[in-house]
């Protein structure tokens, strides 16, 4: 199918940051289209409880809070694709945007199709996601107030975890296959300080302990130079070995950094090319939360309508009142 419309917006990615700049832009009568990949939601779809998120006091499903975010934004006219875009053009105008052999054209793109934590590969990791096996300690820590976790990982991320979780956890075990650490050292100095956290290397993590019973009950660890098998008793398990942006498509055309994050204009969602914006997990590796990644997806909203206002001639766009 080729949609012959030229359409003022396309979002592709469907989390918190795509969800919130559809809202926006629908409210300004720009019919976004959103293409939000086949698992739409992002990564708070495979989260359980989510109780950081301003206005659930009592707290939210991951899955529900996605499906009401997107629910809001179709009230007012977006429209969705549940599938994956597979190519885009933004040679020129109109930018093009492919879902198999469908083709979209837009004057405008958001891009905000987030990042993905890189995991153990473990199976029973997965099988206890969300049930003591997460990715986030800002997000997860306060449901480990007084028990004993583990963080996987040695570079500053893994620090910042593991530090973090010192507010709340009765100890820490910093597990790393190397008796180094990439962290710099001021962030090791800082971890190392802490009373709450030891170190156990050079240690690879075997498994996951506790599916049959539903819930986390400790990681069995091998070393990697006596290959003496041990278990380490945690309710917690956190792996912080890092994020991947998902920005294979977009490398060719947008400017990026080395770890492949996409670069905006400073002060801006805008990024290189003029009319193609970024919100989110996608431009973000440092704070990484929903709530941040929706506050972007509100601005590259605005930013998109006011350059589209900007390219037709009106320099007061919809959005430019002050609103509450």
């Amino acid at each position: 199918m080729n949609d012959n419309r030229v359409r003022e917006l396309i979002i592709v990615g469907g989390g918190p940051a795509g969800y919130t700049a559809a809202l926006y832009s629908a409210r300004a009568n720009l019919e976004p289209l959103v293409i939000e990949g086949f698992q739409w939601g992002g990564q708070l779809m495979i989260t359980s409880d989510v109780e950081n998120y301003p206005g659930f006091a009592e707290g939210i499903m991951g899955p529900q809070l996605m499906a009401d975010f997107r629910r809001q934004a179709e009230r007012f006219g977006a429209e969705f694709i549940a599938d994956d875009v597979t190519r885009v053009d933004f040679s020129e105008q109109p930018f093009r945007v492919w879902v198999g052999d469908d083709e979209y054209r837009a004057q405008s793109v958001i891009v905000a199709t987030g990042a993905t934590a890189r995991q153990l590969g473990l199976e029973s990791e997965r099988a206890l996601h969300g049930r003591g096996v997460t990715y986030c300690a800002v997000c997860d820590a306060a449901f480990y107030r007084d028990k004993e976790v583990v963080v996987v990982g040695g570079g500053d991320s893994a620090m910042e975890e593991a530090i973090f979780l010192t507010k709340f956890a009765s100890k820490v075990t910093v597990l790393h296959r190397r008796s180094e650490f990439r962290a710099s050292p001021i962030m090791f100095d800082r971890a190392r300080a802490n009373e709450k956290i030891e170190f156990l290397t050079p240690v690879v993590v075997e498994e996951a302990l506790g599916a049959e019973e539903g819930k986390l009950t400790g990681v069995q660890v091998r070393n990697v130079e006596t290959d003496e098998v041990s278990v380490v008793p945690a309710e917690g398990l956190f792996v912080a070995i890092g994020h991947d942006p998902s920005t294979k498509l977009f490398v060719d055309h947008l400017d990026h950094d080395d770890e492949g994050y996409l670069i905006n204009q400073p002060g801006s969602t805008a990024t290189n090319i003029e009319g193609v914006f970024a919100a989110g997990d996608v431009v973000d590796h440092v704070y990484r939360q929903a709530v941040t990644a929706a506050g972007m997806g509100c601005m590259a909203a605005l930013d998109a309508e006011r350059w589209l206002a900007a390219r037709e001639g009106h320099p007061e766009s919809a959005l430019s009142a002050p609103r509450a």
